[in-house]
């Protein structure tokens, strides 16, 4: 029985419409496909391709390279196409072409396995060059080292390296992903906030932006976190943005003037909520190319972290976990050790590292603790466990053998491991209903179950922070008026993505980030301003006078 026409078009356009579907690279424009799309199945086609001379060689062929793949195209040696020839014989290495012709199959035993369309070339009919490249300040290839200031001075060139390419377009899908799971998933609202608004007490620099009152100023807000709060109390319920954020603060690898967070508030939700949200976010959003997370995920107090790796963004890959030895060596005549055990809180804690003694020298070892020194003045002791079974160590002379064997006992010494020992008095703190995501010892995420009560955030500003709360007056009078109980979290993008890539810096996965100093080489900002478009801010520069010189001349 033949099912009515109009029923078997809805099933076909339902059947479409489910069916999960390849972006379509080449709409809206006139090639038919992308330089990296065309595979045996194609053979025989008339194809017009648009991209970068990768690679020329002897006038026989070319390599045509596009943010997809590369294509080779064949030049052909016949008269009747000799302009065809010549204008792809001489086209400059990066010049931007127009190619049309055949696909066809590489000649048996010329296949590259390493290409993607290894297996076929484009038998060029026609070809125009639409812009003609000069001499490179370097090369568009991923193996050719460049200093960074360089690849900063001309980042549209470092642009369409493989590398970077990769590294934005996996940031795109991963946000869209997110962005999924938050709004369609979870009913979370997009809402973007200002970046123009007033300074914000505590916390680090703000950029200042000049208004045309006099002696007034905006401020570029490190976070939206005032603005997300206020929704909160607005009834939203749900809040999310991928916020762009602004410190005034110097680079670091990991840290950028103006940086991006994925900005998330909840009303009514407690920390153990916070948690699964986040979990499943980044599970849902995980790149397939870089394997499974499981959830959930493992966590440990801000005390546990401390007390067993030392710091509050421990990369547990490495275990080395800091063993309390208070007890061992409570008997002992050592002199540092008794004076740190006087202290209410007082302590030994030791951390074992093993096959210490292939990676670290004795030139590291007293680096190590010089540094200790200077900067926390902290004393530090090494142990080594010698192959005989013996502990070569100052501290060895005041023990006996029975502390020496429990000391090797409690920290699972092995032969070749070096133990690094500190005592001092353990250090007791204020507790919040603060969290942080951490990766591979990396801090990606944070944030808290912030305070609803006028009274309670009123007084955390003047008695704990000792700043003024007529600077949060808004906030502080809102929270009177029927403020939600809410928390939520900041994820930092430009440090995760960096990351999930293996970047060794955020420049790295960012367009068009800012040098180490904080300056744009590419387009050489900040720059001067004259006096002149200063006028209407009210704002005059003083000059030091060597600059005072320096633009005389």
């Amino acid at each position: 029985m033949a099912l009515p026409r109009l029923l078997v078009r809805a099933l076909h356009r339902a059947a479409a419409a489910a069916a999960p579907s390849a972006p379509d690279f080449n709409s809206f424009v006139p090639r038919t496909n992308t330089c990296g799309e065309l595979r045996s199945a194609h053979v025989g086609q008339k194809v017009t391709l648009y991209g970068w001379v990768q690679y020329q060689r002897q006038g026989l062929f070319l390599v045509l390279r596009d943010f997809q793949g590369l294509t080779q195209v064949i030049i052909p040696q016949d008269e009747a196409h000799s302009h065809v020839r010549e204008l792809l014989s001489g086209a400059p290495l990066e010049s931007v072409l127009r190619v049309t012709g055949t696909v066809s199959p590489r000649p048996l035993g010329q296949e590259n396995p390493k290409m993607p369309t290894g297996d076929i070339e484009v038998k060029a009919e026609t070809a125009e060059i639409l812009n003609s490249c000069k001499k490179l300040p370097f090369e568009i290839k991923d193996f050719i080292k460049k200093s960074e200031a360089l690849r900063m001075q001309y980042r549209y060139l470092d642009l369409r390296s493989s590398r970077l390419q990769s590294a934005l377009r996996l940031r795109s899908r991963l946000v869209m992903s997110m962005r999924h799971y938050l709004c369609n998933l979870h009913g979370f609202v997009d809402v973007e906030t200002p970046t123009l608004f007033k300074r914000t007490p505590g916390g680090a620099k703000e950029f200042l932006v000049p208004s045309r009152e006099p002696g007034k100023f905006y401020s570029l807000p490190q976070s939206p976190q005032q603005f997300k709060q206020l929704l909160m109390v607005g009834g939203l319920d749900r809040y999310f943005q991928v916020a762009r954020c602004y410190r005034d603060e110097g680079s670091r690898p990991d840290r950028q003037p103006e940086f991006t967070q994925i900005d998330i508030e909840m009303s009514f939700v407690d920390q153990a909520g916070i948690q699964r949200l986040i979990e499943g976010l980044l599970q849902h959003s995980w790149p397939e190319e870089r394997g499974s997370i499981m959830t959930p995920f493992p966590s440990m107090t801000y005390k546990e972290a401390l007390a067993e790796y030392g710091t509050d963004k421990p990369d547990t890959r490495f275990g080395m976990k800091i063993v309390d030895v208070s007890d061992v060596l409570r008997r002992s005549n050592v002199h540092f050790v008794q004076n740190a055990l006087t202290y209410p809180h007082g302590s030994i804690r030791a951390i074992c590292i093993p096959q210490g003694v292939r990676y670290l020298t004795n030139k590291d070892l007293e680096s190590l603790k010089e540094s200790a020194k200077s900067q926390f003045n902290q004393e530090i002791m090494e142990i080594i466990h010698r192959p005989d079974g013996s502990l070569k160590s100052l501290l060895t002379k005041f023990l006996g053998e029975k502390e020496k064997s429990e000391l090797i006992q409690a920290l699972n010494m092995q032969e070749g491991d070096v133990v690094l020992l500190a005592a001092g008095e353990h250090e007791q703190v204020v507790r919040s209903q603060h969290y942080d995501l951490v990766l591979n010892g990396n801090e990606v995420g944070g944030g808290s179950i912030r305070i609803h009560s006028a009274e309670q955030q009123r007084f955390v500003l003047e008695k704990v922070l000792k700043e003024d709360s007529e600077v949060l007056s808004h906030l502080i009078e809102a929270l009177e008026l029927g403020a939600p109980p809410h928390g939520g979290i900041a994820l930092g993008l430009d440090r995760l993505i960096s990351l999930i890539v293996d970047a060794p810096s955020i420049r790295d996965v960012i367009a068009f980030p800012k040098s180490f100093r904080g300056r744009d080489l590419m387009g050489n900002a900040p720059d001067y301003v004259t006096p002149e478009e200063l006028e209407p801010y009210h704002i005059q520069v003083s000059w030091p006078l060597e600059e005072k010189e320096a633009k005389k001349n």
